[in-house]
């Protein structure tokens, strides 16, 4: 049996990390680590390696888009979900070229998270898994 998936789950507020935790669990049995903001989520991240992360773009201390570019010098590879209740053109594109893989406002439906999760995890890690194995 292999490893459960790790998931990195970032929010200044707790009420948002654990919905997302829940959220996040129902797409797979994921073992997740939490962080309350993009400076902590950067050293969790190169300590931890996840497999996947889920990040609010507002936070103190450091915001995600900054999280997500320190993340992506880390590893290049990284698999970064954005989540945030603020979805400008500006800020969507800023994440999508920083190495962001998706995009998803907070007040999206929960089923439509989980069902875009499901895809998340499909066509990156899931193809990852199944090349890896070919190897």
């Amino acid at each position: 049996m292999t490893a459960p998936r790790k998931v990195l789950v970032v929010d200044d507020e707790p009420h948002i990390r654990k919905l997302i935790t829940l959220i996040a669990r129902q797409v797979e049995a994921f073992e997740i680590t939490e962080a309350s903001n993009g400076a902590e989520a950067v050293e969790v991240f190169a300590t931890l390696k996840p497999d996947l992360v889920l990040m609010d773009v507002n936070m103190p201390m450091m915001d995600g888009l900054e999280a997500l570019k320190r993340m992506n010098a880390i590893d290049p590879t990284s698999l970064v979900v954005m989540l945030t209740s603020l979805a400008n053109r500006q800020t969507v594109e800023e994440a999508l070229h920083g190495g962001a893989v998706h995009y998803l406002r907070k007040d999206t439906p929960k089923d439509e998270i989980i069902a875009e999760l499901k895809k998340i995890v499909k066509n990156y890690l899931d193809e990852e898994d199944a090349t890896h194995a070919k190897q």
